[in-house]
């Protein structure tokens, strides 16, 4: 049989080649299925983040109107309050501290969902944004 060394391994009849090239072979496709792994776990880990940041305009105007306009209003128990009364940032900022009165937001004023909707009414028509809300909300 012929011996031949390749590095510090004896090569005869192919026998050390062919088991590595079966591990080269299998940890190639082990590291394939480890970087699918990998960028689906990443893909799944910022899915809630970007649908956390989306709420609905038009739901968004409903429950303003409904949640909050009951006490916002000329003769309420709270100043009226209109998309024009604050900038994008200061309602952002709003939103963000989650207080309302002081006070962290309660039901009473609407679920996290209806809130974030109410969330982008107001910032989508803010008296800085490209389509204020003119007409009261």
């Amino acid at each position: 049989m012929p011996l031949l060394f390749v590095g510090d391994l004896p090569i005869f009849n192919g026998g050390p080649c062919v088991a590595t090239c079966a591990i080269k072979r299998s940890s190639k496709g082990l590291k394939m299925r480890m970087r699918t792994l990998l960028g689906l776990a990443l893909l799944l880990m910022a899915l809630p983040a970007v649908a956390q940041q989306k709420g609905s305009d038009t739901k968004g105007k409903f429950y303003f109107k409904k949640n909050c306009k009951s006490c916002h209003v000329d003769g309420g128990s709270a100043k009226p309050l209109t998309p024009l009364s604050k900038t994008q940032a200061q309602w952002k900022k709003l939103f963000e501290g989650g207080k309302h009165k002081g006070e962290p937001f309660t039901p009473k004023l609407g679920t996290p969902v209806q809130l974030l909707d109410i969330k982008t009414f107001l910032v989508n028509h803010a008296s800085d944004s490209p389509q204020p809300e003119t007409c009261g909300g």
